[in-house]
């Protein structure tokens, strides 16, 4: 009932996906460089696996626009640093850049910001704002 001494103890064969080969695959690789493309002072966070989600790589650039690519595992950090000639940084070292969080959040104000501008032309009409 207690399982106290361990025996019968099960392990999970549980993996968190993967790219075959371990490595970024080539519809995420082209769409990283084309992003890079054209947008100046891009850098590479890589984000790492959990149970759930592979390996991946955020790509900001200077204005705080950002993207986000499965790179599939270890192997394809590599890849995407020989690919895109850019510096990549482990996010739980070096957290996310400010410019990114401050795009999110100027984002989030204008899309609420929006959304009560619909609420009221809404209550202005005579209807109700809420459905």
């Amino acid at each position: 009932m207690f399982n106290l001494f361990g025996k019968g103890k099960r392990t999970s064969n549980f993996a968190p996906p993967r790219a075959p080969g371990e490595t970024i695959r080539d519809e995420d690789a082209a769409y990283l460089r084309q992003w890079v493309q054209g947008r100046a002072f891009v850098e590479g966070f890589v984000e790492p696996e959990t149970l759930v989600n592979e390996m991946s790589v955020v790509l900001v650039d200077e204005a705080g626009n950002y993207t986000r690519r499965r790179i599939g595992g270890p192997k394809g950090i590599d890849a995407v640093g020989k690919l895109l000639g850019i510096p990549l940084f482990d996010v739980e070292d070096t957290g996310y850049p400010d410019r990114m969080r401050k795009k999110i959040e100027q984002e989030r104000i204008l899309r609420k910001r929006a959304e009560q501008r619909e609420r009221r032309a809404k209550f202005e009409r005579g209807e109700n704002p809420y459905e």
